[in-house]
């Protein structure tokens, strides 16, 4: 049968390249050539010379024949035979009759083909070098001659195109893959850095960590409130681990670190040439959060525009990028965040009143730092020990004696970043002094200033007691209020801000019995 070589090439060519899926593009043309060539079987794979390895890249073939993994080893004896021809001055070759070929090969072609089998071999090549090699097969022997090969050579180009670009995109889809990776494993670390183990969840932060664990698992938007470095950033990011949205990101706006004339860029994005300076098209926060969570952080701090903007995307789940024009579509769950009163910003006329109702559906309130003392201890072991870590510090660091009731009296208006910014400072301080004591040197934070009933009885004549003989007087005093109690709701321990067991080791350490009480 006479064949047009010019139709054939581009209908041929119209099938190889297609279809992006490969798969698809090759059983296309399979179905194509075999018109025009004895062909059942089509297989394109690839020869590493380096590990004598054999990869298939795409096999399209009956269903009753050998079934060829994807990666495997090429027999001992066959690896010459095959590495000579992997070389891109050896075009093509016809194997017509396997019984013809010495035993390794025909050991080799049991792997790919059923008995009695022609093959077609095609070499691959761009741009003078070997990328793959094309084989077509067909049942029976003696099924292929020279013109055959020659149409066959026709098609090296848009076929070495085809698998040059599956390839590309293969490298593609696994390099993404191995960000992807890369980044739920930075999340983690991050997360650990942050503080994966919540200090006090059993303690001064019980309650919010109920609060915490009945509304993870929910859509519905959560709002943060709190003192400054009381830790909503690390709440929230619990939040999203113990949600079904764990698996996607979760992002981080901080709003009051935004300019107001980039607000609306930063957060749903831009066309590319929107603005002086929009030289590429860039996604905003809300497509980059979707599938998972949005954190916006110091929402208090949005301009009354943007918190318009803000309440629109809120209410009908989607965007347009500054200069475009096209609605895109977010699926997000907003946790946000504040340590402003958003209530009174509301009958100032500061912030919105329906966006605030859109926010504070599920609010948490965590309590700042002076309102759980009995977390202290736990806090500052943890952070003495992370600082250690991220300072190299192998030696141990002992509390100086006295330490902790102090820092339990201390109103810690920073918070946790307060006590976080002391461990610091004191062991730098503690470094720079030699360590030789190992005992860690904090410069101990203020006290807050005395009424005015206690600076007159301080000024009084009564004899100034020391440390200890004022702690004893202070416990006795709680234990006689409770009648001797220490433990619960209503126990000194919980009087005086401490957690029982401390209470009992200072008891033991002063020599207070109950019996005295």
């Amino acid at each position: 049968m006479a064949v047009n070589k010019n139709i054939f090439f581009r209908e041929a060519t119209l099938r190889i390249c297609g279809r992006l899926d490969l798969k698809k593009a090759m059983e296309n043309t399979l179905a194509y050539i075999k018109k025009v060539i004895p062909a059942d079987a089509l297989h394109i794979g690839l020869f590493d010379p380096a590990t004598s390895m054999s990869r298939t890249i795409v096999r399209i073939c009956p269903d009753h024949w050998p079934k060829v993994p994807r990666s495997f080893p090429i027999p001992e004896a066959a690896v010459p035979r095959v590495a000579e021809e992997w070389r891109p001055d050896f075009s093509f070759g016809i194997l017509n009759d396997a019984k013809e070929e010495e035993a390794c090969i025909q050991e080799l072609i049991r792997i790919f083909w059923p008995e009695n089998v022609s093959v077609l071999r095609t070499r691959l090549i761009m741009e003078s070098r070997m990328i793959g090699m094309l084989l077509l097969a067909a049942e029976g022997c003696n099924r292929y001659d020279e013109s055959h090969a020659e149409l066959m050579g026709m098609l090296n180009e848009p076929f070495s195109i085809a698998l040059t670009n599956a390839l590309q995109y293969e490298e593609i889809v696994r390099l993404k893959e191995m960000l992807e990776e890369d980044n739920r494993y930075l999340h983690k670390e991050l997360r650990h850095i942050s503080g994966d183990r919540i200090i006090g969840a059993d303690f001064g932060l019980k309650e919010v960590m109920q609060m915490v664990r009945q509304v993870a698992p929910l859509e519905s938007p959560v709002l943060l409130l709190g003192e400054t470095g009381t830790g909503k950033e690390l709440l929230a990011n619990a939040l999203h681990a113990a949600s079904p949205r764990n698996g996607g990101p979760f992002v981080k706006v901080n709003c009051g670190g935004l300019p107001e004339g980039l607000i609306d860029s930063e957060l749903f994005g831009h066309e590319k040439g929107a603005f002086t300076g929009a030289l590429a098209l860039k996604r905003g926060r809300f497509e980059r959060a979707d599938g998972g969570t949005l954190f916006l952080d110091e929402v208090a701090e949005l301009p009354l525009s943007a918190q318009v903007r803000l309440l629109r995307v809120l209410q009908n789940r989607e965007i347009e990028r500054v200069g475009g024009t096209e609605t895109i579509a977010v699926n997000v769950r907003i946790i946000s965040a504040t340590h402003r009163n958003l209530e009174q910003m509301v009958k100032e006329g500061s912030f919105r009143e329906d966006l605030w109702f859109r926010l504070n559906v599920f609010p948490i309130m965590i309590p700042p730092l002076r309102q759980r003392s009995q977390d202290i201890p736990a806090l500052l072991e943890y952070l003495v020990a992370r600082k250690c870590k991220e300072m190299k510090i192998t030696r141990k660091v002992h509390i100086p004696a006295g330490t902790m009731e102090f820092l339990r009296q201390h109103s810690w208006p920073g918070n946790i970043r307060e006590l976080q910014n002391l461990v610091e400072r004191g062991l730098i301080q503690s470094q720079t002094r030699g360590f030789h004591s190992g005992l860690l040197v904090l410069d101990m934070p203020r006290i807050p200033s005395l009424t005015k009933a206690e600076k007159h009885l301080n000024t009084s004549d009564a004899p100034f007691l020391s440390f200890d003989d004022a702690a004893g007087r202070h416990i006795r005093k709680a234990l006689e209020k409770t009648h001797g109690k220490i433990m619960g709701e209503d126990g000194a321990a919980a009087l005086l801000g401490l957690h029982p067991s401390t209470l009992r080791g200072k008891m033991r350490k002063l020599g207070i019995l109950k019996k005295e009480i």
